[in-house]
């Protein structure tokens, strides 16, 4: 018997939805987590995919995230907007926050989004990338739970924290550059985790301190930061902008993404968006394509990003994988909630 399956789009869009709904989860709400997480499956980060539905519902059961809420506009003073996303999934608050951005900033040619009361917010990139379709340059900093210790210590503080950046480009998809300042996404370290698969030693270190391949262990531990210093001085700086400045959560004040214990992790997001037009009249598109050619004119050289396009390019043709055991766990959830 095969431990995989293979699931079209529709299908793993459905599960996800049909799991959600069935679960204390508004329609309109589960669209867009359900969309989330397969647009992830898609571009080959299953880490934000469908194997975060067993943690969602869970929460969604204990009351931890809240799946009925409407994320609300708090105010919105020229260039500046803040959204509350009232304790409920990011995601229904982040397509609100692009919405608002992307009009904003046409209007005043740089504007600013914070969602505060937020959760889990998956790939930077794809929020991002929304804004370079509408012509726009974008900036995302969201906090996460503590995964990452400051410099020098063993105690995790910071979250993973990632910064995404994304421009337009001219007749080509845009550049999207998404990073967690862990050396890798926490979200890799849980898969690694649920398949009972051991990591690299450099990625995580246990709870003494100690290098771990481990995956349990890792949770339990701390997560390294990419640059070392440089790293966990960045996270420094996104916990400021995204938590500090957004009115919500430190990563150490946060509880899990991973687990129904504890209160909301009401985190926190900032994202910034730029319309070139406003800087540089019609100049950008040009300076886009002189830097991204004398990239690539060099031998092996590849623009951020391009490995999700391709996964995007070959999911066309591709079914999504899924463990037998994730499925399975999902559909017992979804029966669970008939009960």
């Amino acid at each position: 018997m095969t431990n995989t399956l293979h699931l079209d789009k529709k299908e793993a869009w459905d599960l996800a939805l049909n799991a959600l709904q069935h679960n204390q989860t508004s329609k309109e709400n589960a669209k867009d987590v359900a969309d989330a997480l397969i647009s992830a499956e898609i571009d080959g980060q299953s880490g934000h995919g469908l194997s975060r539905l067993p943690s969602y519902i869970e929460q969604l059961s204990s009351g931890k995230v809240d799946g009925n809420v409407n994320p609300t506009i708090v105010s919105s003073k020229g260039g500046v907007i803040r959204i509350d996303a009232k304790h409920g999934f990011a995601f229904p608050a982040l397509s609100l926050a692009i919405n608002e951005l992307t009009n904003a900033t046409k209007k005043y040619g740089i504007a600013a989004v914070s969602v505060s009361n937020s959760h889990h917010f998956g790939q930077a990139g794809r929020h991002v990338e929304c804004l370079a379709d509408s012509g726009l340059i974008g900036l995302m900093f969201g906090n996460t739970p503590k995964a990452i210790p400051p410099w020098g210590g063993t105690q995790a503080l910071f979250g993973t924290n990632p910064i995404a950046f994304s421009a337009p480009r001219k007749n080509a998809p845009a550049l999207v550059i998404d990073l967690s300042l862990s050396k890798v996404a926490r979200g890799k370290v849980m898969l690694a985790n649920q398949k009972k698969e051991r990591i690299p030693e450099d990625w995580a270190i246990d709870e003494q301190g100690n290098p771990t391949t481990n995956a349990q262990k890792a949770l339990s531990g701390a997560m390294l930061p990419i640059g070392d210093a440089k790293g966990s001085a960045l996270a420094l700086m996104v916990e400021i902008l995204a938590a500090g400045l957004t009115g919500s959560k430190f990563g150490f004040e946060a509880s899990s993404f991973l687990d129904s214990e504890g209160d909301s992790p009401d985190v926190g997001q900032l994202l910034i968006a730029i319309d070139p037009s406003f800087f540089s009249g019609d100049g950008f598109a040009d300076r886009m394509e002189t830097i991204v050619s004398a990239i690539l004119d060099q031998p092996s050289t590849r623009l951020p990003g391009s490995k999700r396009l391709e996964k995007r390019k070959e999911s066309k043709e591709k079914k999504i994988a899924i463990s037998k055991e994730l499925y399975d766990e999902i559909t017992r959830q979804i029966g669970r909630a008939h009960v």
